[in-house]
C-alpha cells in the first residue's frame, strides 16, 4: 500500500536526520568537475540593466518596525532595483588565492543559493509590463514575456494600485551537489530567508509584502513559466526549477488594522485570480532559453519524492488573527544606521571570540523582533500564526543565568510545548524579562559543551553568546493541514533565522559586535533527547548562533557591483 504524503513527508524527515555515528546521506565530497553554474540566465531574453539605487535610501533601519514611519517611494524602475538589490542582489564578493565568490543580501546554505526570483508587473516608469527573471550577478532583469498593452490592463486591474508580484523557485540539485538528501530542507530554508529579504527591503521602501499562500504549485510554475519545456530544451532535470512562493508588494504600510485587513483582502483576490493570471502572462510573447548547471548530475531519489509530496494544490487557508497585544518595538529614537547599511551589511560568521557577551536587555530586544505584530516586518508576510518557537542555550548574557531556554512564539501553544519539553524543567520566568515575551528558562546549566555537540561538533554553537534550535510540532500539523506545510514550517523558521541576522548586524550593545549565523548541521535527536522531545511530534527544523565574529583575514572583502560600475562607465564612453 503506498504512503500517504503526510507520511512521505514525515518519512522523508526522519530519513535526512544526522546521527552521531553517521550523518543524512549525501557524496561525501565535493565533485568540483559538477559544481553548478550559481546564476542562472536565459539567453535571447531582452535586459533591462537596473541601476544601483539602494545606497540612496534614507529610512533607518529602526523604522522599518514602525508602522507608516517610512513615506512610500513610488513604483518605478529604480525603486524596484533598490527593491532586488537589498533582497536577491549581491552585498559583497569574497576572494582568496585567485578563488572569487559572490555574497547576497538573501543568506543561502551552503552559500550555493538554489532560490531564484521573478518579477510580473503591470508596467511602471522605465519597466514594460511582463515577467522578468532577476540576475543578482549582473543586477539585470531579464523579459521572459511581454504584455501587450490590453494584457497589461487587464492585469492591472487584478492587481491593487501600483502592485506587482515577486516569485521565487528553488534548483534542488544545487543545494544536493554539496548535501545530498539533506537538500530540500536547506531549500525551504532558502526559501523562508528570501521571503523575509523581499519583506524587509519592501519595508526600506516604504512598501509591504503579503505571501500568496492560497496560490498552488501548478499555477505558479505556469505563472512563472517554468513548465514551459521549449525554453529548458537541453536542461537536464536536475537544473529545472521547483515553484514555491508567490508575494505581493504593494506600494504602501498598513498603519491601522483596517488596513491591513484590506490587505489581506487584496491577497486573497489577486490569488484568486490565478487563472487568469497564468493565462495573461502565458499569451505574452515569451524569449529566452535557459542555461544548464551542470555537466552531470547525482540522482537523490529521496529529493523527487518529498517534492511531490509537499507538492501544494490551490487552496484557501484560514487567515490567522493577529495579536494586538504586544508593545510596539521602538523607532529609531534619533541618529541610527540606515536599513540598506544593515542589509547589505549581513554575514554569516565562520568564528566566535568565546568572550563576547550581549546585556539581558539587547537579548531581550532580538527575541522580542521575533514575536509577530500587525504591520511590522517581516512576521506580517506571513499569513498564518506562529508555529515555529526557539529552544535557547544562553551561553554569555550578562544579567542572566547561562541555561537552557525556550521562546513561545505564541501563547496558545504553552501547553503543547511544556508537554512535549517532557523532562523535569523549571518553567521560571527570567527577572527582568518583559511580561509578554514568553520566554522561561528551564534549566540553569553551562551547556557550552552540550551545544556544540547537537551543532556537529561545531565550535561556533558554544563560541557565541546564545545558540538556539528552532522546533515546531511537525506531525500534527502535516496531518491536520496536509503534507506541503512540510515546506511551511521550514520558511517560517528562515524567516525567523533572517530576523535574527539583521538584528544581529543593527544591535548596540557594550559588550561589543556580533553577527549570527545558521546552522543546517545538527544532530535532530540528540538535540530532542537534550530536550525531552519524544515521537515525531515537535521536531527541530533549523538551529541559529550569534556571537562576537572572528573575521577571516586571509580573505579580501570586494564590493558587490564594482565591476558593473566599471563596465557601464566604459560602455557610456565608448563612441558609437
Amino acid at each position: 500500500m503506498s504512503k500517504s504524503p503526510v507520511e512521505r513527508a514525515l518519512s522523508y524527515h526522519t530519513r535526512t536526520k544526522h546521527h552521531l555515528k553517521r550523518y543524512a546521506r549525501a557524496l561525501g565530497y565535493l565533485d568540483w568537475s559538477t559544481q553548478p553554474e550559481p546564476f542562472r540566465t536565459f539567453e535571447g531574453a531582452p535586459e533591462v540593466l537596473l541601476p544601483l539605487r539602494a545606497r540612496g535610501l534614507t529610512s533607518a533601519y529602526r523604522d522599518l518596525y514602525r508602522p507608516g514611519a517610512v513615506p512610500p517611494a513610488a513604483v518605478e524602475l529604480g525603486a524596484v532595483a533598490a527593491l532586488l538589490e537589498l533582497s536577491l542582489g549581491l552585498s559583497a564578493w569574497k576572494e582568496h588565492r585567485g578563488s572569487r565568490w559572490a555574497l547576497r543580501c538573501n543568506p543561502s546554505s551552503g552559500n550555493l543559493h538554489p532560490t531564484e526570483g521573478y518579477l510580473l508587473s503591470a508596467g511602471a516608469p522605465g519597466l514594460p509590463a511582463g515577467l522578468y527573471h532577476y540576475v543578482s550577478r549582473d543586477h539585470k532583469l531579464e523579459r521572459r514575456a511581454t504584455l501587450d498593452a490590453a494584457s497589461a490592463r487587464a492585469l492591472a486591474a487584478l492587481l491593487p494600485a501600483g502592485g506587482f508580484l515577486v516569485g521565487l523557485s528553488s534548483i534542488h540539485w544545487r543545494e544536493a551537489w554539496k548535501y545530498g538528501e539533506r537538500a530540500f530542507r536547506y531549500c525551504q530554508h532558502d526559501v523562508g530567508h528570501a521571503i523575509a529579504a523581499v519583506r524587509y527591503a519592501a519595508a526600506a521602501l516604504g512598501w509591504t509584502a503579503r505571501l500568496l499562500d492560497d496560490l498552488g504549485d501548478a499555477e505558479l510554475r505556469s505563472l512563472l513559466g517554468l513548465d514551459r519545456d521549449e525554453d529548458f530544451a537541453g536542461v537536464a532535470a536536475p537544473d529545472r526549477e521547483h515553484p514555491d512562493a508567490a508575494l505581493l508588494l504593494v506600494p504602501s504600510a498598513p498603519a491601522r488594522p483596517e488596513e491591513a485587513r484590506a490587505l489581506e483582502a487584496a491577497a486573497r483576490v489577486v490569488a484568486a485570480s490565478a487563472p487568469e493570471l497564468v493565462r495573461l502572462a502565458r499569451g505574452g510573447v515569451w524569449a529566452g532559453r535557459a542555461n544548464a548547471l551542470s555537466p552531470s548530475h547525482v540522482d537523490w531519489p529521496a529529493l523527487d519524492d518529498v517534492a511531490e509530496a509537499t507538492w501544494k494544490p490551490h487552496t484557501e487557508q484560514p487567515a490567522a488573527v493577529p495579536r494586538g497585544d504586544l508593545p510596539p518595538l521602538p523607532g529609531s529614537g534619533g541618529d541610527h544606521p540606515g536599513a540598506a547599511e544593515i542589509i547589505r551589511a549581513r554575514r554569516s560568521a565562520s568564528a566566535y571570540d568565546a568572550s563576547t557577551s550581549i546585556g539581558a536587555e539587547t537579548f531581550y530586544a532580538m527575541l522580542d523582533h521575533l514575536l509577530p505584530r500587525p504591520g511590522v516586518p517581516p512576521w506580517d508576510v506571513l499569513p498564518w500564526a506562529p508555529a515555529v518557537h526557539a529552544v535557547v542555550f544562553v551561553h554569555r548574557v550578562r544579567g542572566l543565568p547561562e541555561g537552557l531556554y525556550v521562546l513561545e512564539r505564541s501563547e496558545a501553544a504553552h501547553d503543547r510545548l511544556r508537554a512535549a519539553l517532557a523532562h523535569p524543567f523549571d518553567w521560571e520566568t527570567p527577572a527582568g524579562c518583559p511580561a509578554h515575551l514568553g520566554l522561561y528558562r528551564l534549566s540553569e546549566a553551562d551547556l557550552r559543551h552540550a551545544a556544540q555537540i547537537v551543532s556537529c561538533h561545531q565550535e561556533i554553537a558554544a563560541d557565541g553568546a546564545f545558540s538556539l534550535g528552532m522546533v515546531a510540532d511537525l506531525g500534527a500539523t502535516l496531518r491536520e493541514r496536509g503534507a506541503p506545510w512540510y515546506r511551511r514550517l521550514f520558511w517560517e523558521a528562515g524567516v525567523l533565522g533572517h530576523t535574527l541576522y539583521l538584528e544581529a548586524e543593527a544591535a548596540a550593545d557594550s559588550g561589543g559586535r556580533v553577527r549570527a549565523t545558521g546552522i543546517g548541521c545538527y544532530f535532530d535527536d540528540v538535540f530532542h533527547e537534550l530536550c525531552g522531545i519524544a515521537g515525531d511530534e515537535l521536531q527541530s527544523l533549523y538551529h541559529f548562533t550569534v556571537g562576537g565574529p572572528v573575521e577571516d583575514t586571509r580573505l579580501t572583502t570586494l564590493a558587490p557591483y564594482e565591476h558593473l560600475e566599471k563596465a557601464r562607465r566604459e560602455a557610456l564612453s565608448t563612441p558609437g
